[in-house]
């Protein structure tokens, strides 16, 4: 894919995210197939948090070839930021917004050299376009992930598996 295909799946996430969300009751919003598991309000506000402070500034200091990563913690975040107290429906817009600022921040680029690098303390050289693809790849990964917590959602509604008719999982 070229970057401004990938900027265009970015930027077409918005709706995506937006439908997989739609129509969750308040009773499945903190939904967990397992206890290890994040529910639909870890994986919005994991979302959220993405956006703000990892990839769109990383990007930018790839772009602007500062090599400084300062630390995060994703999945710490979970806990350290404590989401499952968090307003779904405004963690939903909060990200959705953000992303379509991320999305016309995108579209705006003027990039010479989309292979210019930066050293990521953990993966080494890390091209812009690496950083672009992983975005990408971060949605379809979560995308995925809210796909499977709403398909154990629906399991969860019936006996055994009579979701066999379906298909395979």
């Amino acid at each position: 894919m070229t970057p401004s295909e990938i900027i265009l799946q970015l930027g077409s996430g918005t709706d995506v995210f937006a439908n997989l969300f739609t129509g969750i009751s308040h009773g499945q919003i903190k939904y967990k197939p397992s206890p290890d598991k994040w529910c639909l309000l870890e994986i919005v506000s994991h979302l959220y948090d993405e956006e703000v402070y990892d990839f769109k500034p990383r990007l930018k200091k790839i772009l602007d070839e500062d090599h400084d990563w300062e630390p995060i913690d994703p999945q710490g975040w979970v806990v350290s930021r404590n989401y499952m107290n968090n307003n779904f429906h405004k963690t939903l817009n909060n990200f959705l917004e953000e992303r379509k600022r991320s999305a016309d921040w995108l579209s705006n680029l003027q990039v010479n050299d989309w292979n210019v690098k930066a050293v990521h303390p953990k993966f080494g050289e890390f091209s812009a376009f690496q950083m672009l693809c992983n975005w990408l790849a971060h949605d379809y990964l979560h995308i995925r992930q809210i796909t499977g917590v709403k398909y154990q959602l629906l399991k969860s509604s019936l006996n055994k598996d009579e979701l066999g008719y379906a298909g395979d999982w």
